[in-house]
Formats: structure tokens, sequence, C-alpha cells
């Protein structure tokens, strides 16, 4: 059995609690400052999350739910540019402090590097909003925790298609079977799992938390924090104190004795 060598991260739901009060008022934002008509509400923002990518998302919101919306000719156009415009409010909220990590998140980043474990992001959203949100949240040095960020448009396929994951393992010399991921979403599992990584933490959200995590090791509210026990909703584990390395590195054991 291999290692655990490193841990693999999604941004968005994981790190820290991005989407209903982050993206979402980010896409208003930028739709009223087009003069759009188009509002994104709480329960239609949570169908919206089926589609991973934010342009990839306006597509879709205006495929099944405005038809009546008349296109421009050059809608890909468009789109890229309400979507520049959508990263600039929300890459502002974060410099404004507006969105903290998810509790347990900083302890256990510190936690794993002090262990000698290695560290990235894997990720569908844009670079520009991986960047600001480790900035905001962990400080001027955060970039240099992770050995690697991914994320963005490097590789053909959004999540749930497994490429950001292989694209990552690849760059960092990594098999599947040295590796941990973190999660929090149905797209993310299936991301995680067709890449052939078998250990798979997934902390759920207020839009995840009934989505089904088959195959996903270990399912949690949050890491925790010391005195704040996470609620674990699924795997071997039912009475558990805060995430930590030691946790982690028995997660992976059995991960991959079931493998």
């Amino acid at each position: 059995m291999a290692d655990l060598r490193a841990l693999l991260f999604d941004v968005d739901g994981t790190l820290a609690d991005t989407e209903r009060d982050g993206h979402r008022l980010a896409f208003n934002h930028a739709f009223r400052e087009r003069g759009l008509d188009w509002d994104w509400g709480v329960e239609l923002y949570g169908r919206l999350l089926a589609v991973t990518g934010g342009k990839e998302r306006m597509l879709f919101y205006l495929e099944r739910f405005r038809p009546d919306w008349p296109r421009p000719d050059d809608l890909a156009g468009f789109v890229a540019e309400l979507h520049k415009a959508k990263t600039r409010h929300y890459t502002e909220m974060l410099r404004k402090g507006a969105i903290p990590l998810r509790p347990g998140v900083r302890r256990l980043l510190d936690e794993a590097r002090g262990a000698g474990l290695r560290l990235a992001v894997a990720t569908t959203t844009t670079p520009e909003n991986v960047t600001a949100l480790l900035d905001s949240a962990l400080g001027v040095d955060a970039r240099s925790m992770f050995e690697l960020i991914a994320a963005g448009d490097l590789v053909p396929q959004k999540k749930p298609a497994p490429d950001i994951y292989l694209w990552t393992m690849e760059r960092m010399g990594l098999s599947a079977e040295q590796c941990l991921a973190f999660e929090d979403s149905l797209n993310g599992v299936r991301s995680v799992r067709d890449a052939g990584i078998r250990a798979l933490v997934v902390t759920v959200n207020d839009y995840t938390r009934n989505e089904d995590f088959t195959g996903a090791t270990l399912v949690l509210d949050t890491l925790g924090e010391p005195g704040e026990r996470p609620e674990v909703l699924a795997g071997p584990m039912q009475d558990i104190g805060p995430v930590d390395v030691s946790l982690l590195r028995e997660l992976h054991r059995l991960a991959a004795a079931d493998a």
C-alpha cells in the first residue's frame, strides 16, 4: 500500500462556503451592472450548481430558464465578459473579508504542512478567485502553502470529469494511491473517483448536504475545531474529533483496503 503523500483540495464549498452568499451575489451584481433582468435566487442557484464553471452555468441558465432572452451574435464573448465582471465583484467581496474559511481548514492545512504532506488545489473556478480567497483568508504567504494551484481552464473538461485531478497528479509526480482529496459536491466526488483516487473526504454545505456521496470515504458537515466535533453523515467512523493528519492516514489506509 502506498503511503499518503498529498492532500488535494477543491475550493468552492470545501475551503470556504463561497456559493450562496459569494458567487451567487457576485453574479447578480454583474447582471445588474449590465442592465440584465436576470436574478439568481437561493433556490435557483442551487439548481444551477449542477453545472460546474461560471461561464457554463450562465449558458445553462439561458438554455433552461431563459429561452426568451434575445441572444447577441457573439454569445460566447458576451458571457466571457460578463464572467469577468462577476469575478471582479467576487474578488472585491473577498478583499473585504466577507467569506472566511470553513471551520477546521486553516488548522488542518497547518498541521498537514508540519507533517510533511504536500498540498495542492484542484478546482474549476478561476485562478483569480482562488488566489483572492487564499490571500484574504490566509494572508500574504497563503499561496506558498500550496505546491500547485490547478484552477480554471487548464484542462479540456471541468468537473465531474476527472481532468483537473489527473493534471494535478501528473504535474506533481503522484499516483492516485498516494493522494487524499477533499470535496463538497457530487460533481466533485465523480471527478475524484474517476481520477482513481480512492481516499475522499466530503464536507457538505447547505446546497450539497442531501446529495448522494456513495464512494466517499467519509462525509462530514465540517472538519471540526478543538471542542467542536464534526457531524459524521456517512463513513466508517461515527464518533470522531476534529479531522487531523492521523485520522486522514487511517482513512487513506481504509480506502486502500477497500479498493
